[in-house]
Parts: structure tokens; C-alpha cells; sequence
């Protein structure tokens, strides 16, 4: 295996993810021979990796065929292995769709988190990454919003120091924000009619929640488009599904 090839591999399993401004990540990107290289080498154990243009990180993932044999090894189907609860399924279903959509808005009308208006010119600069267009949710906004629904306080204060963990978010003080795995592991051309039009329809058409822009000391990269649909987080389980809230007919 070439050098490069097996550092890059080796550092992705080792650190989960990596900046998409890392050389040897921006070699992967641009350089298709060795793109093809490192392709053939995760092939083989039945990984891809896993990059999207509108996240500031790239990481790997399992390939569909693969996925039977992974998470349906047992009796029961293991479509969380993070051990992930109900409610904090729920949460990061949420938590993606008003971090997530937002920027994707803004990324593709060339627009900074601080920009308070549409300037003429802005879809001729190159698409803005992530650490400039993502928004932090407040979590007092958070608690008021959908703290009913996801086990009030001691449960949401719980799931979000779980997805921080897990890299999904990030905490700065009193606002929730993106963090490396928010914009990889979610299909966003599947999920986004559901989510908007559907089980969080109620939430979009009110006015959005609390949103601070939040600067990051370490900046979040871009990575390729939507999650392609052969493949899945090498350290994650299946997307979780929309969360609908809509009340139950008697």
C-alpha cells in the first residue's frame, strides 16, 4: 500500500473523522489516482469514504451490502450501535434539521452566518464552508421548543452531552452547534421533504428559534453533497428516521 494511502486510512479509523483542509484529505479529494487508491484499499474491508461539499469534515463508511452483516448479525436488528435512546434519536433528528437545513441555505446562496442581507454578487463566490455558515441554537430555545417532547431537562441535558461526545454537536456555553458528523451521517435529499413538510412542519412555519452565529477556533470543513445511498457510517447505524410528532387520531 502506498504511504499516504495507509496513513490517510489509518488515521480515518483511528480519529473517526478529518478537516477536510488536511493535506493528505485534500489530496484524496483532488487527486483521483490516489483517490482510487485509497477507494480499492477501504473497498476491501467494506468501507467507503464518506464526503459531502457542505460539511467541514470527511470520515468512512460501511457499503449497503455490507450492512446486513454488520447490524443484522443478532436476533434483533442493531439499527443504533451508539446505544443512542429513543428520545435521543429524536434529538438528533432535530438538532440536524435546524442546524443542518439553515446552512445548506446558506451555502447555497453564498451567504455567512453574520450576513443580514442578499448581496447581488455572492452566488459568484466560491461555496462558503461550513465554519462560516453554520448557526448555534440556544438551549434555553432548545429546552422551550421541544423539551416536552424529548424527556424534559435532565433527559435533553443528557442526550446532548451524548451526541457531543459522539461528535454530532459541539457546546459553546449556552448554544448548541455543529459538530464534525452532523452534515456526514444524513441523507439530506432523503430526509428533508419528511422533515420540513412533515414531521417538523408545525416547527418551520413558526418563526425559527433563538440562532447565534458562534466562531469556532478550529473551523469545520466541506465535504462532497448528499450521503450516497450505498453506504453507511462505518461507526453509526442507519439514519434515524423523522421524528412525527403529529398527535394520534382516536
Amino acid at each position: 500500500m502506498n504511504d499516504d494511502a495507509q496513513i490517510l486510512i489509518a488515521r480515518l479509523l483511528s480519529h473517526q473523522t478529518l478537516r477536510r483542509d488536511d493535506k493528505l484529505v485534500k489530496r484524496v479529494l483532488s487527486d483521483e489516482q490516489f483517490r482510487t487508491e485509497v477507494d480499492a484499499r477501504l473497498l476491501a474491508v467494506g468501507l467507503k469514504l464518506l464526503d459531502n461539499v457542505y460539511a467541514d469534515h470527511v470520515t468512512v463508511a460501511l457499503h449497503r451490502n455490507i450492512e446486513p452483516k454488520i447490524f443484522g448479525a443478532k436476533d434483533v436488528w442493531q439499527n443504533n450501535n451508539f446505544g443512542l435512546s429513543r428520545d435521543g434519536v429524536a434529538l438528533l433528528v432535530v438538532l440536524w434539521a435546524q442546524i443542518i437545513l439553515p446552512k445548506r441555505e446558506r451555502q447555497e446562496t453564498h451567504q455567512h452566518a453574520e450576513d443580514n442581507q442578499n448581496d447581488m454578487f455572492g452566488t459568484d463566490k466560491p461555496l462558503p464552508r461550513a465554519e462560516d455558515t453554520s448557526i448555534g441554537i440556544a438551549y434555553k430555545a432548545l429546552l422551550a421548543d421541544f423539551g416536552d417532547k424529548l424527556g424534559k431537562k435532565t433527559r435533553l441535558d443528557m442526550n446532548l452531552g451524548i451526541l457531543s461526545k459522539l461528535g454530532f454537536i459541539e457546546r459553546r456555553g449556552d448554544v448548541v452547534v455543529e459538530g464534525p458528523l452532523l452534515d456526514l451521517l444524513m441523507d439530506t435529499d432523503l430526509l428533508k421533504e419528511r422533515i420540513v413538510n412533515g414531521a417538523l412542519a408545525d416547527v418551520f412555519k413558526r418563526s425559527p428559534p433563538t440562532i447565534v452565529a458562534v466562531p469556532r477556533s478550529e473551523p469545520p470543513i466541506a465535504v462532497d453533497h448528499a450521503v450516497e445511498e450505498d453506504i453507511l457510517p462505518a461507526f453509526e447505524a442507519p439514519p434515524p428516521a423523522p421524528i412525527d410528532d403529529t398527535p394520534a387520531k382516536d
